[in-house]
């Protein structure tokens, strides 16, 4: 009967091994569907000691149970490791029986990655009430522990506190992100209860941002929420935007936009932009680094009056609450690198129909804004550029 070093030996010799200098490589300096899903298949305490930045947590004991979630393509490029090779080894045989063509061993596991000086960081400790509290995340291999700890340092400025910003925030404070900015300079009017969730008849006449926080942290008190009660301005964007990983765009104005576009892409920040009128809603997400900006999309702005408000036009109750919560998921799979964002599409709803469309939006070679180095773009009259005022 053969020993276990036996057979270990015969499993390395039918399976491909890579190092912690290739793995490195492909994993960490590659972006996009070319970068190799590394997974993590040690035991949670050792998992607690540090893991490979980039890497997705699944128990040996539940790999070949999860793995079909985490990795449906068979034929994508996979490689596993765990504390010293052998497991991960045993484990990229079992793979590929179940139809995966491209598994590989990252030989000498995490001990080998440490011993090179590579950069590891370890999870963030989840308390026990937040184990249960986030436990339909945690059961998501997209998410898990670790995405969960993103969730909860990561910090999003929502602009507007009003239909789109009501029921983005709500579902992102309920999602455990940890710091929620709001911004807006409104007072709660008993005609924003059609739609404006975050608020209700006994807090009229109170600044929405004051209302929003009362009901946000209610939900969840892991949720730090920022009121910023006043409007933005290019005297005081800069300051406000810096401090936060994703902006969420309500604003209900054309100035703004084109304040929070430039201001943004000054700061390298991405804006997940939406905007409603009637019974249409849209939304796309324009990151700093790739693709188009706001003002690829609207170089110019309509002539006044062109454009009317939902003040001024009305607006489905329930239309920002869809598109809004659609926000909401945008700034999760930025949070946690999950997924596809909205990047080079705007996806429009049309509630009447119930039908969505989608759009291909390109980057403007010319753009007056995008096309400058983010030190060069300088924050305008937006007033005046728009005709307002």
């Amino acid at each position: 009967m053969a020993s276990f070093n036996e057979i270990l030996g015969q499993v390395k010799r039918s399976i491909r091994e890579v190092s912690v200098e290739d793995t490195k490589a492909r994993v960490l300096d590659v972006r996009g569907d070319a970068r190799p899903v590394l997974i993590d298949i040690r035991e949670r305490d050792e998992y607690e000691q540090g893991y490979i930045p980039r890497a997705d947590w699944i128990p040996r004991g539940f790999l070949e149970l999860k793995v079909e979630d985490l990795v449906p393509e068979r034929d994508r490029e996979v490689i596993l490791y765990c504390a010293g090779g052998t497991r991960s080894a045993l484990a990229a045989r079992s793979l590929g029986e179940l139809g995966y063509t491209r598994v590989s061993s990252m030989a000498g596991g995490f001990r080998a990655w440490k011993n090179a000086g590579y950069a590891f960081e370890r999870p963030r400790s989840l308390t026990p009430e937040q184990i249960k509290r986030y436990s339909r995340h945690i059961m998501l291999p997209e998410v898990g522990e670790v995405g969960q700890g993103k969730l909860l340092d990561a910090k999003v400025l929502c602009l507007g506190a009003g239909g789109l910003g009501s029921p983005s925030a709500f579902y992102l404070a309920a999602a455990g992100v940890g710091t929620l900015g709001m911004v807006d300079d409104d007072l709660v009017d008993e005609s924003n209860l059609q739609r404006q969730i975050l608020h209700n008849m006994d807090r009229l006449g109170q600044p929405k941002v004051e209302s929003a926080r009362q009901t946000l942290q209610a939900l969840n008190p892991d949720v730090k929420v920022v009121a910023h009660q006043t409007r933005l301005s290019s005297e005081n964007v800069l300051d406000i935007i810096a401090g936060y990983d994703v902006i969420v765009d309500g604003a209900d104005n054309f100035p703004t936009r084109y304040l929070l576009n430039d201001a943004a892409l000054k700061l390298k920040k991405p804006v997940i932009h939406a905007s409603i009128f009637r019974f249409e809603g849209q939304i796309t997400t324009f990151l700093p680094t790739e693709g188009p900006c706001y003002r690829c999309l609207y170089p110019d702005p309509p002539p006044p009056g062109m454009a009317p408000s939902c003040q001024e036009a009305g607006v489905l109750g329930v239309l920002p609450g869809i598109i809004g919560t659609l926000q909401a998921n945008e700034a999760l799979k930025l949070i946690l690198g999950a997924g596809t964002s909205l990047s080079g599409r705007l996806l429009v709803f049309d509630a009447l129909g119930t039908k969505f469309r989608t759009l291909k939006l390109r980057k403007d070679p010319e753009c007056r804004v995008c096309s400058k180095k983010p030190e060069d773009i300088e924050l305008i009259d937006y007033e005046a550029f728009c005709s307002i005022g």
